[in-house]
């Protein structure tokens, strides 16, 4: 369990959709930006969903922007006492955690709409993907969007952990690209390039794990904290996760080229960053020469 008390969950920034149809990925705007931000937050190649020119918009099954009812029924049945039983209301347990959170941490926050899909999912200012490209943030639209089925893919095929903090902080993750486009962070991540060690890909992920550290760091904490306290076990959980979602994890070598969201000790590091401090300000991946 993470999560204390019972009683229902705010759901009114949550909806379901997705499954079925076909479609094209249309990332327009700045290609260093969308590509880093829509294409792949955990782990998949940009240039094998843009195609080998970077710009092309190939063919892939997406779904409908419509609400899917099976996934909304369960949304509209989640409570806090559910959420440590049940995927879908933990991501919605999760936003609701994040959304009491960053108010405290950021002037002018302002929440994010959540959308949990199947299969695939037609944003609305991103274009479409599929559940292959793992959790994402569209900045255009101002929405996290997650297929529950990642976090099966992430245990069982990436290594990384199935418990509810690792699942959290993926949430978590999110909501940081979020608060980065109220900062205007992702300006800068555009500027810097969206492949390499230092590029602004990296730097853009690195500081979201940083954020969700911040998150985590806040969560179980005061009168209205809706974590249970955090312990040691849980947040190696975490590091578990930010471990195996690392660009020299995933890819088996080091070369730093085609690198989009930093090494795996680099994401544990921030992560660490973030949760030790508990301050967005010790967050600035853009201002430091060692990421």
């Amino acid at each position: 369990m993470t999560f204390q008390g019972d009683g229902p969950l705010d759901t009114s920034g949550v909806s379901g959709g997705g499954g079925g149809g076909r479609g094209r990925i249309a990332l327009g705007g700045g290609a260093g930006l969308i590509v880093a931000i829509v294409a792949v937050l955990f782990g998949v190649n940009p240039g094998d969903i843009l195609g080998g020119d970077g710009g092309s918009t190939p063919s892939v099954s997406s779904g409908s922007s419509g609400t899917n009812t099976g996934i909304q029924s369960q949304i509209d049945s989640c409570t806090i006492a559910k959420a440590n039983t049940d995927t879908i209301c933990r991501i919605v347990a999760t936003t609701n955690s994040l959304d009491k959170v960053w108010p405290t941490l950021v002037d002018g926050y302002t929440k994010p709409k959540t959308v949990i899909f199947a299969d695939a999912i037609t944003t609305g200012g991103c274009g479409s993907a599929t559940s292959a490209v793992g959790p994402f943030y569209c900045p255009g639209d101002k929405t996290a969007y997650f297929d529950p089925t990642f976090f099966t893919t992430l245990s069982d095929q990436l290594g990384g952990s199935n418990a509810p903090l690792a699942q959290e902080y993926v949430v978590a993750h999110e909501f940081g690209h979020h608060v980065q486009n109220l900062l205007g962070n992702m300006d800068q991540a555009q500027r810097l390039g969206s492949r390499g060690a230092t590029s602004g890909s990296v730097r853009l992920e690195l500081q979201a794990d940083c954020y969700a550290g911040v998150w985590a760091e806040h969560a179980d904490k005061g009168p209205d904290a809706m974590l249970e306290p955090l312990t040691s076990e849980q947040i190696g959980d975490v590091i578990t996760t930010a471990k195996a979602i690392g660009d020299d994890t995933l890819s088996g070598r080091n070369d730093t080229e085609g690198w989009t969201h930093g090494s795996a000790e680099q994401r544990v590091r921030w992560f660490t960053t973030g949760y030790r401090s508990g301050d967005p300000a010790s967050c600035d991946t853009f201002s430091t020469n060692r990421l």
